[in-house]
């Protein structure tokens, strides 16, 4: 009985969202953890055959510092950012488009869903410019080939929805000579949750979502208002890497996305516990 209660709470849910694009940013726990993998994608495909039109931009950071290890490449980060060569931006490419975009999408179609591997390269799907030098502890420093996203192809994406097509793009933008970019992933989904009108923007993490205290797991903030963001920071409660993923739903919702989500990805079906269920299971972000 109590698995039919379930599907009952899940239906006004699946009517209010049939036919809505739906942006899930792959990354974390997810992306490594095979039977994690696996059960996010199958989430993903059931989204799809319920009604819904889910997109995936997808990370790869930890992938990508093995492989370059693995190169004898080091890895050089200033203040979080990966600094990005030429040779580094070829091992990213090589990494995010080569394997861990078909890695997701190999998933996706073992569970019987129809999915397409995207660069931000590809038909100039994400227009982007190099970032300018940052100023980091009073010295002004380049990153490299590191961007920020101009533009969304939307019509590509369209293209792909309108046929049923699950599109998992890698966070690789295309300057306006060609150069290839690296895009930090959060800030990618939020852009193109943005540009193609998503009804959310749902971001896993490794964390169950915005804690109050966060050495206790069972503080979670379950619903965060755009106004109440600022203080949150200002306490210290929003804090470390939650500033720039708060940040980019922040931007996705004053840019149209009706609510954002930051869920824990290690939490079996926590995909479909946010979406279908009244109490959700992460931090919602709204107006």
């Amino acid at each position: 009985m109590k698995d039919i209660d379930v599907l009952i709470e899940a239906l006004p849910y699946i009517k209010k969202f049939h036919g809505k694009k739906i942006l899930i940013k792959y990354g974390g726990h997810a992306m490594v953890d095979e039977e994690a993998k696996s059960s996010i994608a199958r989430d993903i495909v059931l989204l799809k055959y319920v009604g819904m039109k889910p997109l995936i931009v997808h990370g790869g950071g930890p992938e990508i510092s093995r492989s370059m290890d693995k190169l004898g490449k080091e890895s050089k980060f200033i203040k979080g950012l990966r600094v990005t060569d030429e040779e580094t931006m070829e091992i990213i490419e090589m990494v995010l488009v080569g394997k861990v975009s078909t890695d997701i999408v190999s998933e996706l179609i073992r569970h019987d869903g129809q999915a397409i591997s995207l660069s931000g390269k590809d038909s100039s799907l994400i227009f982007a410019h190099k970032t300018d030098a940052k100023k980091i502890d009073e010295e002004l420093v380049d990153l490299g080939l590191v961007g920020e996203v101009d533009c969304i192809n939307t019509e590509l994406l369209e293209m792909f929805l309108d046929n049923d097509y699950i599109p998992v793009i890698s966070p690789v933008g295309i300057a306006k000579d060609g150069t290839s970019l690296n895009l930090n992933a959060d800030t990618a989904a939020g852009e193109v949750a943005s540009a193609i009108d998503s009804e959310k923007l749902i971001i896993l993490t490794d964390v169950p979502g915005v804690l109050r205290d966060y050495s206790d797991p069972d503080s979670l903030i379950p619903k965060i208002s755009v106004s109440e963001v600022p203080s949150l920071i200002e306490e210290g409660i929003i804090s470390g890497g939650m500033i720039p993923k708060i940040e980019t739903c922040v931007k996705a919702i004053e840019n149209g996305v009706e609510s954002c989500h930051i869920i824990d990805g290690r939490k079996k079906h926590s995909l479909l516990l946010e979406v279908f269920t009244t109490e959700g299971i992460g931090t919602m972000i709204t107006k």
